[in-house]
């Protein structure tokens, strides 16, 4: 039996309101941002402040009803484990280029991420590293690589004239992990201070694993030197000191780039006298002196208490650049989206973010620390 019109009018607008309704939830499209930092060993604090960073980006935007191409945009974080070591490294950037997310904020390492870029680059997926410091990753030629710091060029150079130049230090002693990270570093120092006129009287070498240096601390102790350089990361730099001043090495100087300059040094030097002695460099402004740095400091820690350590405005001005591109772009696709990296320029809490055509950051500021009753704070 066939109903009254007036009876099917309601029916029909319902029907035609729930399709509205599922066109307009198809239109909400999910773009997902990879992540890679060591998150577990002895560098899984750094990988787990970088992953707070880009975390907190990707809900910052999830509140700004951000639509790209006409289509409301859901973004979701991917993290991955590359454990500092390049070969899982490489296996993280290929799970993320088979997974076709639409960006990548990574890698920690100038020694896991030189040999991700390849990968990126061969899938057409850009990434931006926050933390990668050796100057060797631009120079490879990739149109998908882009640094969001200054690089060793920078930070080594400031600290070996800081050094000569500023406290008029005349001899230093050069330790480097072997690493791509410690070893361009320490080079860039090195070749400074002869320019400078600071002669380096010893050059030693240890690993990203080791944790006893007495050897090489009893050698560098022969040699008097004013200072020590010491190209790595802070699990190993925290006992380095306590042994320095255990071998009596405790008037010496220490001088570092980015990767020891965190807040967890003074607890991985067990509150030892000669982290008083520590010139450390960071590639970028101190937060606190960007329009943005001090209201998302307070933000970050009320959200990750006690987890900060160097990196994480730089993972989380990565995710906004990315996202910033593919707003300018009208597209989420990489490789429609990825020349306009090129033509950035955003204000992000790290920096004044504008790229070189290598992809490195134009303008780079470098900011020294001093450690004082347990803080890092900038040299004034």
């Amino acid at each position: 039996m066939s109903r009254p019109l007036h009876r099917l009018a309601p029916l029909a607008m319902a029907l035609t309101c729930a399709a509205a309704g599922t066109a307009v939830a198809q239109q909400v499209e999910v773009v997902r941002i990879g992540h890679v930092a060591p998150l577990s060993g002895p560098q899984a604090h750094y990988g787990k402040d970088n992953e707070n960073g880009a975390r907190m980006a990707v809900e910052d935007l999830n509140t700004r009803n951000i639509v790209i191409g006409g289509k409301k945009i859901r973004f979701e974080l991917v993290p991955e484990d590359d454990a500092a070591d390049p070969k899982q490294g490489t296996a993280a950037a290929q799970k993320l280029c088979d997974a076709k997310v639409n960006g990548v904020v990574g890698h920690l390492n100038s020694g896991t991420t030189i040999p991700a870029a390849k990968i990126y680059n061969k899938c057409g997926i850009p990434h931006i590293t926050p933390s990668a410091t050796n100057p060797e990753l631009t120079t490879l030629g990739y149109k998908t690589t882009f640094r969001l710091l200054a690089n060793d060029n920078h930070l080594g150079a400031a600290l070996a004239k800081y050094a000569g130049q500023t406290l008029k230090l005349k001899t230093v002693a050069i330790i480097d992990d072997r690493t791509a990270y410690g070893t361009g570093i320490a080079k860039v120092f090195k070749d400074t201070a002869a320019q400078i006129g600071l002669k380096v009287v010893s050059e030693e070498y240890t690993t990203d694993k080791a944790v006893d240096f007495s050897s090489i601390l009893t050698a560098v102790k022969a040699k008097k030197p004013d200072a020590v350089f010491f190209g790595g990361m802070d699990p190993q730099a925290g006992p380095m000191l306590r042994q320095m001043q255990r071998l009596g090495l405790g008037q010496a100087r220490f001088f570092g780039g980015d990767g020891l300059c965190t807040t967890e040094l003074y607890k991985r030097s067990t509150g030892a006298k000669t982290i008083e002695n520590v010139v450390c460099a960071v590639g970028g402004a101190s937060w606190d002196k960007l329009p943005q740095g001090i209201e998302w400091k307070k933000r970050y820690d009320a959200k990750f208490p006690g987890q900060f350590q160097v990196y994480a405005s730089y993972c989380y001005d990565a995710v906004m650049v990315l996202v910033d591109a593919m707003k300018r772009a009208e597209s989420t696709d990489p490789k429609t989206y990825a020349p306009k990296l090129y033509e950035t320029n955003y204000q992000g809490v790290s920096a004044q973010v504008q790229f070189e055509p290598t992809g490195d950051l134009k303008n780079p500021a470098v900011t020294l620390y001093v450690y004082r009753n347990g803080q890092r704070v900038p040299v004034q």
